[in-house]
């Protein structure tokens, strides 16, 4: 599903390059659950930049279903992302003066779908919020805002999803609790990647992806019956 090969990426920084990934080759399976891992400063938020398509690489190839990604124009780039790619962030990223069901409804109306009201409202049951859709975000907890990220994210049922720190602002029950969520995901069929610094939330990943300074240190797979 994935493909990379020896992915670069450099900034300009004071008018010199920062070189932040240095040659990635990386292939994830359709289904995969993985979590990429490492130190602040590593390249995992550039990685999985360029994973959502939301930023290309200053060198390499990246296939996603077959097809070269790696220089497509900013709009072909947004047509993936609302077809294939979910995301989830750390902060929600959640409109502040729109309810649960309206926030959902988002990627719905960026691809032109009209009446897509009972597929937010289907999305939101699935995470269990069906008596809070008519909440604005400034009246739910953490963990709810996150659901609705997470409904969100996979309205418009793409076979990706990104999510960058997403337990990062919960309390450790809440965050089991939206790792739950992820883990059912994962088990109907959807690709998940995860950016973590937390080794508890790794653990619930099939395969783990290390960075150290814009390289892949390890790549391990979780063995055969091991829990997390």
């Amino acid at each position: 599903m994935i493909k990379l090969q020896q992915i670069k990426k450099s900034y300009q920084m004071g008018g010199q390059p920062l070189q932040v990934l240095h040659g990635i080759d990386l292939n994830v399976k359709a289904g995969e659950m993985i979590a990429i891992t490492g130190s602040s400063g590593g390249g995992k938020s550039t990685l999985m930049n360029i994973l959502g398509c939301l930023d290309r690489p200053s060198e390499g190839s990246y296939y996603l279903d077959g097809h070269d990604v790696s220089n497509l124009s900013d709009n072909e780039l947004a047509g993936i992302r609302n077809r294939k790619i979910g995301f989830v962030f750390q902060s929600f990223h959640l409109l502040s003066k729109n309810t649960a069901l309206d926030n959902v409804k988002v990627p719905m109306m960026y691809a032109g779908i009209e009446n897509g009201e009972a597929r937010a409202k289907e999305a939101l049951t699935r995470v269990g919020l069906g008596d809070r859709m008519c909440h604005l975000p400034s009246q739910m907890s953490g963990g709810q805002r996150q659901r609705v990220a997470i409904a969100r994210a996979m309205v418009m049922n793409p076979p990706i999803l990104l999510a960058d720190e997403p337990t990062g602002n919960l309390d450790t029950k809440t965050g089991d609790e939206i790792m739950a969520l992820f883990e059912n995901l994962h088990t109907s069929g959807t690709t998940i990647i995860l950016v973590t610094h937390e080794p508890e939330i790794a653990a619930y990943a099939e395969r783990n992806i290390h960075l150290r300074d814009g390289n892949i240190e390890f790549d391990k797979r979780k063995a055969a019956g091991a829990e997390q």
